[in-house]
């Protein structure tokens, strides 16, 4: 019997939540389409990863796959093109720290801040602002035309920048996770920022309280310390910020026991847009050169990201089953009458999709152990004027031209596209390198 959509619904739901006892460090700062650390662990042991094992996750993200190896005792290493990502990634790893010194800083500084705001006549806890002409902090110029319209309101953002400056103005080894639950509280309770999954505007909040929320974040990165404090890790996890398209640059040769990442799609999606205000407040990126040199080292995925000097799909030029799907797409734009830019973009993102993957996978070779297994999280698509990609399949067809075998590819979850009322597969690509 069929499953009604509902269920369907509660499955893919279930397969990808995070559960409880899973949440330690992972939960101080992810996406909402993160992976499940379950699902790192699982590969973990089918994979049979041991000892002095190197994991390697090329599209690091928050992080899932570094933390799970740590914390099962392995070393990791990651690739990340995203500067905000990579330094929230890379505090997440650091465990070392004086869990007693970061509280109690943490307290001088809302106590600071709570006085300072009095003298400006803002009640944080109340959201009452009893002097209406007080010079609000703001972003500058430059930097605000980045971050989406209206992505925290003005007396919202005055806190925020108010909190960041003290933050910043710290000098000991717990600024780096003070400032992780700052960009969690901001974007999650400061913020008008909803992810659904792309980001968009929510309901618009004149005022939020910023102190007790940056408090409970601390505290929960505190207990999270604790509770591995005589714990030994014998392990390294690090991330270099790059571009994993270059992945030989970064790592060495012959060196990788496993690798368990998730790409990005062939979408609309626009990765960079998940984090600007982060990126921003943090002075990551600061105007729109600075985001363009940053977006040119991802993988392009959607039509958002492609460049006149693009040429990846020379690496899949060969590979008939990609050429046509682009000449499909471009076909239906034109049975379709579809003319507007992004639209005639989108047989052009497909091939540099498939060719900045291939280039990933060919480019990633020599630092791959005889015998090393990879496990790629990724997901049909629809978004290109409704035709079906396959990326799973066709990833497989990539990855067999270049010298790898192809083991599997095991469906992960479900996902139904409202759009085109198709159900799509979310899947992981097995495959294994044997030099």
């Amino acid at each position: 019997m069929e499953m009604s959509l509902l269920e369907d619904l509660e499955i893919e739901y279930q397969t990808n939540k995070v559960k409880k006892e899973d949440k330690a460090f992972h939960d101080w700062y992810r996406f909402v389409l993160s992976f499940p650390p379950h699902l790192v662990k699982n590969y973990l042991n089918k994979f049979e990863v041991e000892g002095k094992d190197l994991v390697l996750d090329p599209f690091t993200g928050t992080g899932t796959t570094l933390i799970e190896s740590k914390l099962n005792g392995f070393n990791a290493v990651g690739i990340e093109a995203n500067p905000i990502i990579k330094y929230i990634t890379q505090t997440k790893l650091k465990w070392h720290v004086d869990t007693e010194r970061l509280i109690d800083t943490a307290l001088d500084i809302s106590n600071e801040v709570n006085r300072l705001f009095k003298r400006q006549g803002i009640d944080d806890k109340n959201l009452q602002v009893k002097n209406n002409e007080i010079k609000l902090l703001d972003l500058p110029i430059e930097s605000k035309k980045i971050i989406l319209e209206n992505s925290i309101s003005p007396i919202p953002l005055h806190k925020a920048l108010t909190l960041l400056n003290k933050i910043q103005n710290i000098d000991n080894e717990a600024k780096d996770h003070l400032l992780v639950a700052f960009l969690k509280t901001v974007i999650k309770d400061v913020s008008n920022l909803r992810f659904g999954p792309e980001i968009g505007l929510g309901k618009i909040k004149d005022d939020a309280a910023i102190l007790g929320s940056w408090l409970n974040n601390v505290k929960t990165i505190k207990d999270d310390l604790d509770s591995i404090k005589d714990s030994k890790f014998p392990c390294e996890a690090n991330v270099f910020l790059g571009d994993s398209r270059n992945a030989h640059q970064y790592l060495i040769p012959k060196s990788i026991k496993a690798v368990i990442t998730s790409p990005p799609y062939p979408n609309e999606k626009d990765y960079s847009r998940t984090t600007r205000l982060e990126n921003v407040l943090l002075g990551f990126i600061n105007n729109m050169d600075e985001l363009r040199q940053v977006k040119k080292t991802f993988v392009r995925s959607n039509t958002r990201s492609v460049y006149k000097e693009d040429e990846d799909h020379k690496y899949i030029q060969h590979i008939t089953s990609i050429t046509e799907l682009a000449a499909k797409i471009e076909n239906r734009r034109i049975e379709l009458g579809k003319t507007s830019g992004f639209e005639k973009m989108y047989s052009k993102v497909t091939l540099q999709y498939f060719g900045g993957m291939a280039r990933h996978l060919s480019n990633m070779r020599g630092s791959l152990k005889n015998g090393a297994k990879l496990a790629y999280v990724v997901g049909d698509q629809a978004s290109y004027l409704r035709v079906m990609i396959k990326t799973g399949e066709l990833l497989a067809e990539i990855a067999e031209n270049l010298g790898y075998r192809v083991l599997d590819l095991e469906l992960f979850r479900k996902r139904f596209a409202t759009a085109s009322k198709e159900e799509l597969r979310e899947e992981v690509l097995i495959l294994e390198w044997n030099g």
